[in-house]
């Protein structure tokens, strides 16, 4: 997983195994999945990971059907200032954006704006004629060939755009002197230099993780008209009410900014200095990034994944059409793509539109706990959330804690929550 603090053709899936937002007559709703003892448990165990010098705080909220049926949090949100962790903690949900601007762009897919099999092309003229690596020759030159299809918005929202990470050196190099990520570029300078480099691998082929969110970011931003911290604000954040979800932390909230903490090879926490920890959000940024940079608080994150368990609305607010939702919390990736860089660590899963989709039930009792038909993504700082769209269950779970989850603090909670194992 990309940690830029130290610096996914349907397929018929899981319909036939599950039917999505299912109905039920009151005589075959299953037994609330939390009860007391289940609250006992995940006190327990999450205690056990500040008490143990494992993190430093960790909070964790769950709905249920609706309803608020847990929240805790211990240690601390700041360590050193004797801070507790609490709900109202504003923490660094990195990857955990990139849902959201899922949401944003698919906001617009709900209006015709677009079709997921456009070309990239058609809104960002810098993507046409992309040309694929295809080795060096004997000078240390590259070997390009045309790309044997456009990068299509599909893509974007699966990771199979192509765009190149660090696998191969020559493009690695590249990347790096483009430098497409740095905070002082705009979307549309980021895009322009993310386009100006060859592509890893033909569009369609593999899975893997990349700028291809920060891409959607900028989509957005052609297709609206508005700058992309805008268009969410306007169209997610305010309707939701989510008012304690920024880029840049208001001066005001920063006293509730949760420090990030590195775990050594040894296990030893060390705080990460601030100002690399925290600049991203706490200075004016050009770059607006789809993948990473927003902070937020458990209940703002939570009115998010309620949003989206109740099949795009909350209350009488409605972000996305029930389909909508439906087809984002559909695995989009075909049996043909079979490089999919580190995705099986997460579990039996596919991948739909910017959520990773479970579609078969943990091969063995060291996989992540969960249920078909579940959607979920995490952040470089080890919080994460699900949607349990069977249950209506929905979790969000936060700490500060890199490099990504090394504790195995997400497989403890799910295993909490659900239960242990069961062939």
């Amino acid at each position: 997983m990309r940690k830029p603090i130290l610096a996914i053709l349907p397929v018929l899936l899981i319909a036939s195994a599950f039917t999505w937002f299912p109905t039920h007559s009151n005589k075959d709703l299953p037994a609330p999945i939390i009860n007391e003892a289940v609250k006992n448990r995940i006190d327990a165990t999450l205690k056990s990971f500040p008490d143990s010098g494992k993190v430093a705080g960790v909070s964790a909220l769950i709905f249920e059907k609706g309803k608020e049926v847990y929240y805790n949090a211990f240690g601390y949100a700041d360590r050193e200032a004797k801070l507790p962790m609490d709900r109202n903690t504003i923490v660094r949900i990195f990857s955990m954006t990139k849902p959201v601007t899922g949401v944003a762009l698919m906001s617009l897919y709900d209006k015709g704006a677009f079709k997921l099999d456009d070309p990239l092309s058609k809104y960002a003229p810098e993507f046409a004629n992309m040309k694929v690596y295809k080795g060096v020759d004997a000078d240390g030159n590259l070997i390009l060939e045309p790309a044997k299809r456009p990068i299509t918005i599909r893509d974007l929202t699966r990771h199979t755009a192509g765009f190149a990470g660090n696998d191969i050196p020559a493009l690695a190099a590249l990347a790096k002197k483009a430098d497409a990520m740095n905070p002082a570029n705009t979307l549309t300078e980021m895009a322009a230099r993310l386009a100006s480099l060859p592509l890893e691998f033909h569009p369609g082929d593999q899975w893997s993780y990349g700028p291809s969110v920060d891409v959607q970011a900028y989509v957005v931003e052609r297709i609206s008209g508005k700058p992309f911290d805008q268009y969410l604000q306007e169209t997610i954040f305010d309707p939701l009410k989510m008012v304690n979800t920024h880029y840049l932390v208001p001066e005001q909230d920063r006293k509730r900014f949760a420090a990030l903490y590195n775990r050594t090879d040894a296990g030893v926490l060390n705080r990460v200095p601030d100002e690399q920890a925290s600049f991203f959000n706490t200075k004016p940024q050009a770059l607006k990034p789809g993948g990473w940079g927003l902070a937020t608080t458990l209940d703002d994150y939570m009115k998010f994944a309620q949003m989206l368990v109740h099949k795009g609305s909350l209350g009488k607010t409605r972000i996305l059409k029930p389909a909508t939702v439906e087809l984002m919390a559909t695995n989009q990736l075909s049996d043909t793509v079979s490089k999919r860089m580190w995705l099986p660590s997460k579990g039996r899963v596919g991948f739909g539109i910017d959520f990773a989709v479970r579609t078969q039930p943990p091969a063995n009792a060291a996989e992540n706990n969960g249920i078909v038909g579940e959607f979920f993504w995490d952040g470089a700082a080890s919080t994460m959330f699900w949607i349990d769209p069977i249950n209506e269950l929905t979790a969000v779970l936060f700490t500060q804690l890199v490099p990504f989850d090394r504790v195995k603090l997400h497989k403890s909670f799910r295993d909490a929550v659900y239960g242990a194992y069961v062939p």
